[in-house]
């Protein structure tokens, strides 16, 4: 009688396993999906393109702003907002740090902390702070629905 190592059938039936399940090409995890679609928000941003920025809010978009005392609320008052701050904004670079994102079904959020720098109205600016965002998937995309932003010394 031939005797098997444990080794050996441990390799054979691995690449049995192998060769009757292929693995599938990867698919971005939906965490990943909704880092991308943030890191896309902020590309928008530094390229001065609000209409590719808008693309990624959902209609019923709000926000507490770093130095806003009152809820932002609606895309359309985001735009405006944001489209003041480009007049305004140049050069600007934001860097995420710590991110952590959860996903519950069509909800998910990402808490992180951020740097930026960029010119305000010609002047060097730089800062830091931490954020969460909420995300909602409509039609099989991730839309922020609500940013909390607070900067931090």
């Amino acid at each position: 009688m031939t005797r098997i190592s444990p080794t050996a059938l441990l390799v054979t039936l691995l690449a049995s396993l192998a060769c009757a399940n292929p693995p599938a090409l990867a698919q971005p995890s939906e965490a990943e999906a909704i880092k991308e679609t943030l890191i896309r928000m902020w590309k928008a941003i530094e390229e001065g393109d609000l209409e590719a920025y808008a693309s990624h809010l959902h209609p019923d978009f709000s926000a507490f702003g770093e130095n806003d005392p009152y809820l932002l609320e609606g895309k359309e008052r985001e735009l405006r907002s944001m489209a003041s701050y480009l007049q305004r904004a140049e050069a600007v670079r934001t860097e995420m740090h710590q991110s952590k994102v959860t996903v519950r079904d069509d909800t998910a959020w990402i808490t992180y902390y951020w740097t930026d720098e960029g010119l305000a109205n010609g002047r060097r600016f730089t800062s830091r702070g931490k954020s969460t965002r909420i995300f909602v998937k409509e039609n099989g995309r991730w839309l922020c629905i609500h940013g909390h932003y607070t900067q931090v010394d």
